[in-house]
């Protein structure tokens, strides 16, 4: 089981960001969760089997089609159980 903390920057807020972000990771079986932050940014947890958490990452690194991400910083992080993925905020 892997977790990581992703902090997103760009044009990754009025785009649908969360809701493709959780499209995402309910298609590769992750759990965790999406939202928005005062700042522009969008933070997401993610966790579960490593090689699909890696994807998920891979994915973030450009995001939906109208998303333009600048930035994206990865933090590893311990596993909290997450029971499903959400969108918050």
């Amino acid at each position: 089981m892997k977790h990581v903390k992703l902090h997103i920057n760009g044009r990754v807020q009025g785009v649908a960001f969360r809701a493709h972000t959780r499209r995402k990771a309910l298609e590769l079986g992750l759990c965790g969760f999406v939202e928005n932050r005062p700042d522009g940014s969008v933070y997401a947890e993610i966790e579960g089997p490593s090689g699909q958490v890696e994807k998920m990452v891979q994915w973030c690194r450009s995001g939906p089609p109208l998303a333009r991400v600048d930035a994206i910083a990865i933090e590893e992080g311990e596993p909290v159980a997450y029971p499903a993925f959400e969108i918050r905020r």
